[in-house]
């Protein structure tokens, strides 16, 4: 019997794609997903790669149709990025096969988010969902059931399960998450802010624990919070049983925003010299949102970031878009 193929399933790409109608980063997108979804043949691609990779060969044949066929619909489902494809050892040498790299696809109408009575958009990112990381030890990660792989090694922040994450903590470095840009280009933008439950990092924990935390907006600084001490007197009020006692418990809520002039944090001024206009919202699909404990920071105290199930507010990371 002939030996099987060994292949390598990644999840690679953007497993939920959120595009906004009056986002002109997001309307060419738009065009070629639905240029790829017109076609009966092109729908039946994606539902046999949404849980197995195939090479070109296979969905030729399973298809019944020819190779050349095959490809030029690969080839328009990539366009769309909903699936890629590589090159991987076979039997006789490589061969090309084809991942499915969507699992939900969702299109939003312009004004869909927006509060018709205060004009704001929001969207909760949970903190396992970043997007890139440069961290320095004492660091971790934990979910509801507790740690997520080993404590101290940079390696857990690369695992699969870090995206359940409900606790990140780490000394020094920063934590990136890109949100998707829907702001909405026919109305004029007053305020971006962004909220978050935050403190020190310390061996365990200690209440007089100073730590300066530096947020970013696209690269642009907007603020830096002084953290006063790593909290655990007392459990957090959504902190699991799981979690031991003599650890963090808890952060404070903290809101850094921009302004048509100016900077904030918690609604008190931070860098007047910064705009709206600075952080180049309209060159990107997405918003850059860096939480970081500087190498030169006066207290490298480390940073606790808290999710919806651990602290003591029910949220992730929320992004709000208020609009005059």
């Amino acid at each position: 019997m002939a030996a099987k193929e060994k292949r390598t399933v990644r999840i690679i790409g953007e497993r939920n794609i959120c595009l906004h109608l009056s986002n002109p980063n997001h309307q060419t997108r738009i065009m070629k997903i639905g240029k790829a979804l017109s076609s009966a043949t092109r729908l039946k691609i994606l539902d046999m790669l949404k849980y197995t990779p195939r090479s070109l060969q296979e969905i030729a044949a399973i298809l019944d149709i020819p190779l050349s066929s095959a490809a030029l619909h690969i080839k328009t489902l990539e366009e769309a990025q909903l699936i890629v494809t590589e090159s991987q050892p076979g039997i006789r040498g490589s061969m090309r096969v084809c991942i499915c790299s969507m699992q939900s696809f969702h299109l939003e109408t312009f004004d869909a988010d927006i509060d018709s009575e205060n004009k704001t958009t929001s969207l909760e990112m949970p903190i396992g969902s970043y997007s890139n990381c440069d961290i320095c030890p004492t660091c971790g990660l934990a979910d509801e059931n507790g740690a997520i792989e080993a404590y101290d090694t940079i390696q857990s922040f690369y695992a699969p399960a870090r995206t359940h994450a409900q606790l990140i903590w780490f000394t020094k470095g920063y934590i990136e998450y890109r949100f998707p840009n829907i702001c909405n280009p026919l109305l004029p933008l007053g305020e971006i802010s962004f909220s978050m439950e935050i403190c020190s990092e310390a061996p365990g924990f200690l209440e007089n624990w100073p730590s300066d935390i530096t947020v970013s907006i696209n690269d642009v600084e907007v603020g830096t919070f002084h953290s006063p001490g790593d909290f655990g007197s007392r459990r957090g009020r959504l902190t699991p049983p799981v979690w031991p006692n003599g650890n963090t418990q808890y952060g404070l809520l903290k809101t850094f925003s921009v302004r048509e002039h100016g900077s904030f944090l918690d609604g008190k001024p931070e860098n007047p010299l910064i705009e709206l206009t600075d952080l180049e919202l309209e060159k990107k699909p997405f918003i850059s949102l860096k939480i970081a404990v500087k190498e030169d920071a006066a207290n490298i105290g480390g940073i606790n970031i808290f999710g919806e199930k651990y602290g003591d507010f029910p949220q992730g990371i929320v992004m709000n878009l208020t609009y005059l």
